[in-house]
This record gives structure tokens, sequence and C-alpha cells, in this order.
């Protein structure tokens, strides 16, 4: 199969593929199960597949887990506009409507968990519970990152590479995409991610606009800042989270140091559980899954999670 073909995003497994309109956007999810819905919102630079090992014991442990392509990835809508996360957090939002439930079980990694946090805060109705997988909370990232340059200030130094226009995404995309093995393999914990992985993941990196849709996220964090918008933004989050909250992370994540992720419990005011997985890097549910499923499912099986 040709790298960037998005028959290359429907991937065969214990789930189903169809797409789902909300908040005005067609996405592509796969889901597995019955039960109560998790929502499973993946990260950069991936795709829904970074869940598939959740899809398949979330399913079969009496869940309806479903995981979808963010806007811009994957076999979704890839419009022009709309990369912020409050518009991704609305489309997340819209979703669990669309799909007839009224609140649901989130769980987000990477950018997954920033969209994650913003639910929480914008829609606090529709969280359940909030399970965040290598994400600090933004505020807690804004501070951490100017309270450690040389720590978290340096591993986000990524984001502003990414401020110019076109040239990132033809680098991303430069011989088939390997700068998407090369950040795999730089945030992870050593032995990930294997060959067919890193296939799978430059692969959907290939597919038409989606480098400049992901791109696009990164682009809006920094910008925005100073603007209108981020200032409200900002001024929002600082609601406190409600929601029984379950943050799970890599002890070797070079992306989002473990140091400034465990300080956005700070914004929790509902149940709290941290999760340090040893050996694991930026992507615990892929390099662990054994140790993330026993720890994601232990708390969804906790009627009443500890504070």
């Amino acid at each position: 199969m040709a790298p960037g073909g998005e028959a290359s995003i429907y991937l065969d497994g214990p789930w189903s593929h169809r797409s789902v309109s909300a908040n005005g956007t067609r996405f592509h999810i796969a889901e597995s199960g019955d039960g109560p819905l998790v929502l499973l919102l993946h990260g950069f630079p991936q795709f829904w597949w970074t869940w598939r090992h959740q899809l398949a014991t979330l399913g079969s442990a009496g869940f309806r887990a479903v995981a979808v392509d963010l806007r811009g990835y994957g076999g979704s809508d890839k419009p022009p506009r709309g990369y912020d996360l409050v518009t991704a957090a609305s489309d997340a939002a819209g979703l669990i409507r669309s799909l007839g439930e009224a609140n649901a079980v989130v769980v987000g990694h990477d950018w997954g968990g920033m969209i994650a946090w913003t639910m929480a805060a914008y829609f606090p109705k529709v969280v359940r519970r909030l399970g965040i997988v290598a994400a600090a909370h933004p505020l807690r990232l804004r501070a951490a990152v100017l309270a450690d340059p040389l720590g978290q200030g340096r591993s986000s130094g990524y984001l502003l590479r990414y401020q110019v226009p076109v040239l990132p995404e033809r680098q991303l995309l430069r011989d088939r995409a390997e700068q998407v093995g090369r950040l795999l393999a730089a945030w992870s914990g050593p032995g990930w991610p294997d060959p067919a992985t890193e296939r799978t993941y430059r692969s959907a990196m290939c597919v038409p606009s989606v480098a400049h849709s992901a791109l696009e996220y990164h682009r809006w964090l920094l910008r925005s800042r100073l603007r209108p918008d981020g200032m409200r933004y900002a001024r929002a989050m600082r609601a406190p989270v409600q929601a029984p909250t379950l943050q799970i992370h890599g002890a070797l994540d070079s992306c989002m140091r473990p140091s400034a992720a465990r300080g956005s419990s700070r914004f929790v005011d509902g149940p709290y559980r941290w999760r340090l997985v040893d050996g694991a890097g930026h992507f615990p549910h892929e390099e662990m899954p054994d140790r993330f499923d026993f720890e994601l499912r232990s708390w969804l099986a906790d009627p009443e999670p500890e504070r």
C-alpha cells in the first residue's frame, strides 16, 4: 500500500469503523464493545490506532470503547480552521452526544490529553471521569516551561520550530515522514517503536493535509497566548476539575517531563490518582499496554477513587 492513502487508516482488528458527524465536522471512529462509553483521544504524531490495545481490552471488559481521529487527522475531515483546544473539546463533546450518550469517560494522550483537560473545564457535565496520559494541564505546562527553561522548556522547543509556515510540514513529510519515526523513538523508552509500528504512523502522516492540520494545533497553542482568544482560554482553564481524574505518565518521558505533568494535580478538586510507569516514555499505553490497562481498568472499576 502506498504511503499516504486513506486506506492505511482503516486497519483491521476487534473493532468496527464508521463515520460520525459532530460540531459540523465528520469524524472517523473505531469502536468496540458495549457498555459505558470510553472516548479515546490520540496525540501527535499519531491517529486512532494508538489505542488499538485499549480498544480490545476495554471492549472485552464491558465498556464501549471509541477511538476517534481528531479533526485534521486520519479519516476525519480536515477543514482549514478549528485547530484550537476549545474547538477540539467542542468536537469531542459533540461526538459523545452524537454517539447517543450524555457523558463519557474521556481518556486523552498528549494533545488528546490537552483536549481532555479542556473538556473538563468547558464541558464538565460531559466528562464522567477523566484519564490523562502523558499530558500536563495546559496552565501547568505554561508554568513549567517558564520555571524550568532547561528542562520542560527545552523539551517543548519543538513547538517553536513548528511556528514557521510551510517548512515544518515539508520537513515532517520528507523521505516518507522519516521525522515521525525519529520523534517516536526520541520520546519513547528503549526498544519502541518496532519497524511495523513506525511504518504505520509514517504512512498515516502522509495522508494529504494531515501534516498541516497536525501542526496547526501547535501553532495555535503558542500564537494564542497574547491574543484575546488565548487569554479567554487561560481564564476558563482556571476552573478546577471536579471529575475523578487518573493521570498516567511514563517515567522516561522526554517530551512531557513527569515533574511538569504531576504539578497538574493543583487544578483538580475531584478524586485524583497519579501513576508513574517505570521504563516507559511518552507512549505508556503502547510501550507497556498490559501495565497501562491494569491501571486504567482498576481505576474504572473503583466506585470511589481515592483523593
